[in-house]
Order: structure tokens, then C-alpha cells, then sequence
């Protein structure tokens, strides 16, 4: 029997089950892929926020890259939470080894709010993981963070882009989530443009979906779709896992994995 297409998560876990490690690997088996990790940091999470989160040291990070890229090996990449410069570096230096694609979710903030990512590594973010980038996909926050462009409207997002893309990343995923009306992502490599556009459902239970998009076009890259049909694909997969998003606990619920299956 063959093997499905593998697929590495290098990210934070969430304790709560809607976000990091734990949404990447849902994702990654809800679309027929293998999903592997790299964890990075343990956040202690749930549907209020996050409450702590603690780092691991570098080299159980490396150990964990090199033990299942040395052996399994990937057909795509995926990075989350990252949290500090060092992780960063280390991480990056690891992907300069490894000539699959890369989908970069730069982390900064959870969906509540708390800071996942030390001021001190955003430098590492934009000179050292960016350019090893196939696609990146900030949200309008993480691009502020990154490139001080704020978007208040989608015809906006162009210049976020391309503030973006200077870094280095060959494909920009701009998503627009945070702005009203249409629930409309940008995605560009500078030349071609693909506007991925979706109903907006009036679903409160939204955590994960930073992590959940970034992971389906990892997923759908290791299967050997190009960039923006990687990217239309992810955007219909999240549109309906956003759709069927519940409540769990006494804040905002996830969005659900496994919803083509119920």
C-alpha cells in the first residue's frame, strides 16, 4: 500500500485542541496527507486564551527535525508558532536543507490576543524564515508586525503584499479576515494575482484558522498542486470548517477539522 504524502508542522501546541500542533495535524489528515511535527514551544490554552507558554531549547527542536526528515522524509513544510529569535534561526537554518515546499504562517498573536512571538525575533521572521518562504501567510495584524502596513480595505492589501514580498517569500497569502464584508485573501507572487473570496458565516467559533489554512496548503502542496491551486483549495476547505466551527468551553470554540466527514 502507498504511502499518503507527508507533511511537517514545526509550531506550538495548543493544550485546548483548536489551534497549533494539534489543528495542523487534523488538517494534514482531513486532506488525505500524513501529518509529522516539530514541537516548539507548550502553551497552556483553552477556549479564554492562553495562560502560559514556555519554549523548548534548540536543540530538542533540531533533534526532532532531524529524526523524521533524516528517516520519513517530508514533501512539504509548515511553520506556526515559533516564539523566539533563536527557534527562528534554528528553524531556518534547518529549511535550507530540506528542497520541498514551505508554507510560513508567521505567528505573532493568538486569536485572543496574547503575544506568541518575542519582539526580538520579528528581525529573524523577516531576514532569516521569510526568504525560505514558498508561500507566506500573514493575517493584517502579523503584517503590521512585520512590515508596518496596515489594511483597513481589500484594495489595500496589494501594498501589504508587496511589503511582504520584499522579504523574500516567492507567493504572498494576504488574508483579510479581519476586515468586513467578503471574506477575501490576496494571494500574489508579485506578478499574478488570485483573489480568493468566500461567504462570511456569522460563526463565532473561529479559533485555528490561521494555523488550519496555512497547514491545508501545506497538505495540498505535498500532493503536488501548484501555489494558487494549493491556495483555492485551503480557502474552501477553512471556509467550511469555519462554517461548522462549535462551542467548546466559555470563550470562542474551533473551527472543525473533520467537517467534510459528518
Amino acid at each position: 500500500m502507498t504511502a499518503p504524502a507527508r507533511v511537517l508542522t514545526v509550531a506550538g501546541s495548543d493544550s485546548g485542541g483548536g489551534a497549533g500542533i494539534q489543528a495542523d495535524l487534523k488538517t494534514m489528515m482531513a486532506l488525505g496527507t500524513h501529518g509529522m511535527s516539530v514541537l516548539t514551544a507548550v502553551t497552556a490554552q483553552n477556549s479564554l486564551g492562553v495562560q502560559g507558554a514556555w519554549e523548548l531549547p534548540a536543540d530538542a527542536v533540531r533533534a526532532q527535525f532531524r529524526s523524521v526528515v533524516d528517516d520519513i522524509g517530508v514533501q512539504a513544510v509548515k511553520t506556526g508558532m515559533l516564539a523566539t529569535a533563536e527557534l527562528v534561526h534554528t528553524v531556518a537554518e534547518l529549511l535550507t536543507g530540506v528542497a520541498v515546499p514551505v508554507v510560513v504562517d508567521p505567528v505573532g498573536v493568538s486569536k485572543h490576543g496574547d503575544a506568541l512571538l518575542a519582539a526580538s525575533a520579528l528581525d529573524a521572521v523577516r531576514t532569516e524564515l521569510l526568504p525560505r518562504a514558498t508561500v507566506a501567510t500573514p493575517n493584517l495584524d502579523e503584517v503590521v508586525q512585520l512590515t508596518g502596513v496596515r489594511v483597513t480595505s481589500p484594495r489595500e492589501m496589494r501594498e501589504a503584499a508587496d511589503a511582504v514580498l520584499r522579504y523574500g517569500p516567492r507567493w504572498a497569502l494576504i488574508k483579510g479576515g479581519h476586515l468586513s464584508g467578503e471574506a477575501t485573501d490576496l494571494l500574489t507572487d508579485g506578478h499574478e494575482e488570485h483573489w480568493l473570496r468566500a461567504p462570511r458565516h456569522p460563526n463565532r467559533h473561529t479559533h485555528g484558522t490561521g494555523c488550519t489554512l496555512a497547514s491545508a496548503i501545506a497538505a495540498e502542496l505535498a500532493k503536488g498542486a501548484d501555489v494558487p491551486a494549493a491556495a483555492a483549495a485551503a480557502k474552501g476547505y477553512v471556509t467550511g470548517a469555519i462554517a461548522a466551527g462549535f462551542a467548546l468551553g466559555g470563550g470562542i470554540g474551533p473551527v472543525d477539522h473533520a467537517w467534510r466527514r459528518r
